[in-house]
């Protein structure tokens, strides 16, 4: 009860923000999964994280809509025809969105938004094109106040991408993270350069792989929320992760770490998230009740379970001891991670995850880009900031071994100095030169700029001071961003030069 007046008389919280958030906790009074007392062990020393997911799941973390059969069909539920023209289009989107839940309770995906947009295009200036997406952008970024949400462009160049990445960088948005999937094949280096040119200025889009990514799913892929990798007309089921420095930290040797606890700590963790699928699919009524489902947005055999890992830079020099060698710096340490990682890939590999079937039965990895009170902890497999390595090959070249097993997402950060605005083209020779060694999904912004990444998610450094000064923030991820900014030191992250 406390909590709850705590919410209910917050003034830092907007009205939205604290419904959302007494809604969580509503949630929260609920002791509906099954968890052993093993399992409970692990979340106690901060090994397992639920991720803020709640104690009684009633809708998928991730939901991915076909937006492009809702483009062809409109929806009996919603009344909408099928658009005719580009205003009918975007109005129709905007309402759509509306009624696209997630774990944050706004969508996480907002379609293949270019492809969607272009061939409404035709007979339209791009003057008055620029008027209407305009008016759209503006009302995704003050409506869907909550930045783990992602639209996706190219590979392919477009018009609608062309304007898009052209008013992003007037506009200043933090909503959505836009991802351009990169094929080198396919993307023309001059659509690329514009992509990078205004990155370095609203730290928007992130380039992905698509040549990699591609072949994750039998289905088209998406990019939602922090660039997780999950197939269109589905989503995720959950994410839960491992937190490898809480394991580190008890155990007793690393022959005790590598062969007794992470395998017992990982079967923990999949049997819980087998629990919280069962619950979803079978308790919930999600299912049955969703538009969404009956329409054929979304179907059930596209869902996956999102096993993530944090925090293995730290969980690798925790287990190296006084040897003081340093994941991303020694030989013996990055091979210890990668002991780690092939455990965890192999258990992944084979863990019989419920309701599953897009993902053949299994769990999906994910690299999971960490919370508000990670401190310490650096997400993912990413060499932690501050001892980031000196050459941007090199540092490229340890990401793209780690990425190599993670499916559902993985990337790394790079701030740039001001001076990269005017070399596009010698950044986009390292995106390609990344993604020719496996690397999987690269981000930049400008030293400077009002908007950085922190994680996954993008967020104002000027709405982050208005948040630390107590001021109401229209945008509830500045409240994991702002801490988390401070936590991990980001604003030490290496600054790049090209």
């Amino acid at each position: 009860m406390n909590q709850v007046l705590d919410i209910v008389t917050s003034k830092k919280l907007t009205y939205e923000q604290k419904v959302m958030s007494l809604a969580h906790a509503a949630e929260d009074t609920l002791s509906i999964l099954r968890i052993p007392e093993k399992t409970r062990y692990y979340f106690e020393i901060n090994a397992i994280d639920d991720l803020y997911e709640g104690h009684a799941p009633y809708r998928p973390r991730y939901i991915m809509p076909d937006y492009e059969k809702f483009i062809k069909n409109g929806s009996a539920f919603l009344q909408i025809d099928p658009p005719e023209d580009l205003d009918e289009l975007l109005n129709s989107l905007m309402i759509l969105y509306k009624h696209v839940p997630s774990i944050t309770g706004f969508p996480v995906f907002l379609g293949n938004i270019d492809k969607l947009i272009e061939p409404f295009l035709d007979g339209v200036s791009d003057e008055k094109a620029k008027k209407k997406l305009r008016l759209f952008l503006n009302y995704l970024d003050r409506t869907i106040t909550d930045s783990f949400c992602h639209a996706n462009i190219g590979p392919e160049a477009t018009r609608a991408g062309k304007l898009i990445l052209e008013l992003e960088k007037e506009l200043q948005n933090a909503v959505p993270n836009f991802t351009l999937k990169y094929d080198p094949d396919i993307t023309p280096d001059d659509y690329a350069e514009l992509g990078i040119h205004t990155s370095l200025f609203v730290a928007n889009p992130a380039f992905c792989n698509h040549q990699v990514h591609k072949k994750t799913y039998s289905t088209d892929y998406g990019i939602s929320s922090c660039y997780n990798i999950l197939p269109i007309c589905g989503g995720a089921y959950t994410l839960s992760r491992i937190t490898l420095p809480g394991l580190a930290q008890v155990a007793t040797s690393n022959e005790q770490f590598l062969h007794e606890l992470l395998p017992d700590c990982l079967d923990a963790l999949g049997n819980y998230m087998n629990e919280r699928i069962e619950f979803l699919v079978e308790q919930s009524g999600f299912f049955e009740s969703s538009f969404l489902v009956k329409e054929g947005l979304i179907h059930p055999d596209n869902f996956i379970g999102m096993l993530g890992i944090t925090g293995l830079a730290e969980c690798t020099n925790i287990l190296m001891g006084e040897s003081g060698k340093r994941y991303g710096h020694d030989t013996e340490a990055d091979d210890l991670a990668d002991q780690i990682m092939t455990i965890i890939s192999e258990f992944v590999a084979q863990f019989p995850a419920k309701y599953s079937k897009i993902a053949n039965g299994h769990l999906m990895l994910h690299a999971q880009v960490g919370m508000d009170y990670d401190i310490g902890i650096t997400s993912g497999v990413r060499i932690p900031v501050g001892d980031e390595l000196e050459n941007v090959y090199d540092h490229l070249r340890h990401s793209a071994r780690f990425h190599r097993e993670i499916t559902t997402g993985c990337g790394d950060i790079f701030p740039f100095e001001t001076t990269g605005r005017n070399n596009p083209s010698a950044i986009l020779d390292i995106v390609k030169g990344a993604f020719s060694l496996g690397s999987k999904y690269i981000s930049f912004y400008e030293e400077n700029s009002d908007l950085v990444r922190i994680t996954g998610y993008l967020v104002k450094r000027s709405e982050m001071e208005k948040y630390k000064n107590e001021q109401v923030v229209l945008q509830g991820t500045t409240h994991l961003g702002a801490p988390n900014y401070d936590h991990n030191q980001l604003k030490e992250r290496k600054v790049r030069g090209v």
